[in-house]
């Protein structure tokens, strides 16, 4: 029996570990480079060159090491596997049919040698800081608006007086159309009875109105809206800017151009 020599067979003419060899140093890589590309590992690809059978695994492992190690270097695979099957001995193929019922063994295609870097992909490491710090600032999101959505609502109570509870529809009065007497309007002798008054703001103006009871209807700077009133009339009226404004008497609108100097009004106003 005869041991292959590592020595005298990679050196033969026309074998395939000379050809993988001379692919591999024509193609400028290390078996390092290599072995890194195809998963196999450093010595198995060093013994394919040297056509050293023992170092190799088991001759279908071994021989599916020497055609991805051909293609990888760009030679023709079914030359290079023609030329494994003659070169490996047969002593090796007896043993590797033997073994075939023996458990597997791990042969070392997905290793790597002890001494190999492990790489990381920069753009990976990025990534993944951002997705990081994407998930903290959803979840601060989330937080603060559930905060937010758990605090009672401060309700707001408005304070409503007793005239301007009193409001609703407008009592029909047979009255004279109104008109200007002097300073005051006077439609008829004045009445104990309730009167009505609307204000319509189309902008802010500040408007106060007391009756004759001395109660205050509304008085200061009102923002743009509709203001029902009520009371005991006559009612004093003082208006700043007019233009910003109408006013009606039991739903009959007042004229405040014959009141006004400069846009604005003081007067009396009597049903």
């Amino acid at each position: 029996m005869t041991t292959p020599s590592s020595n005298t067979q990679s050196n033969a003419q026309g074998s395939f570990g000379a050809m993988l060899q001379q692919a591999r140093k024509t193609k400028q890589v290390s078996l390092d480079e290599a072995a890194a590309e195809l998963f196999i590992l450093k010595r198995h690809l060093e013994a394919l060159e040297n056509e050293n059978f023992a170092e190799l695994p088991q001759a279908a492992f071994a021989r599916g090491f020497a055609i991805n190690y051909a293609k990888y270097l760009g030679l023709d695979s079914a030359k290079i596997a023609n030329s494994f099957d003659a070169a490996y001995p047969n002593e090796l193929k007896a043993k590797s049919v033997n073994n075939i019922d023996t458990p597997l063994q791990p042969m070392g295609t997905l290793q790597r040698d002890t001494n190999s870097r492990i790489r990381f992909n920069p753009l990976l490491i990025i990534g993944v800081i951002a997705l990081i710090i994407l998930a903290v600032f959803l979840f601060r999101m989330v937080s603060n608006a559930s905060k937010e959505n758990n605090q009672e609502p401060v309700s707001t109570v408005e304070d409503i007086s007793a005239i301007e509870q009193a409001q609703g529809a407008a009592i029909s009065n047979d009255t004279d159309s109104v008109g200007a007497s002097g300073s005051a309007l006077n439609l008829g002798d004045a009445s104990t009875e309730t009167a009505f008054l609307n204000v319509n703001l189309t902008d802010d103006a500040v408007v106060t109105i007391t009756d004759a009871s001395g109660n205050t209807l509304i008085s200061g700077a009102q923002t743009a809206g509709s203001y029902d009133l009520s009371g005991t009339p006559p009612f004093s009226v003082q208006i700043d800017n007019i233009d910003n404004l109408s006013l009606m008497l039991n739903q009959e609108s007042v004229d405040l151009d014959a009141y006004a100097t400069d846009k604005q009004a003081d007067f009396e106003l009597t049903p």
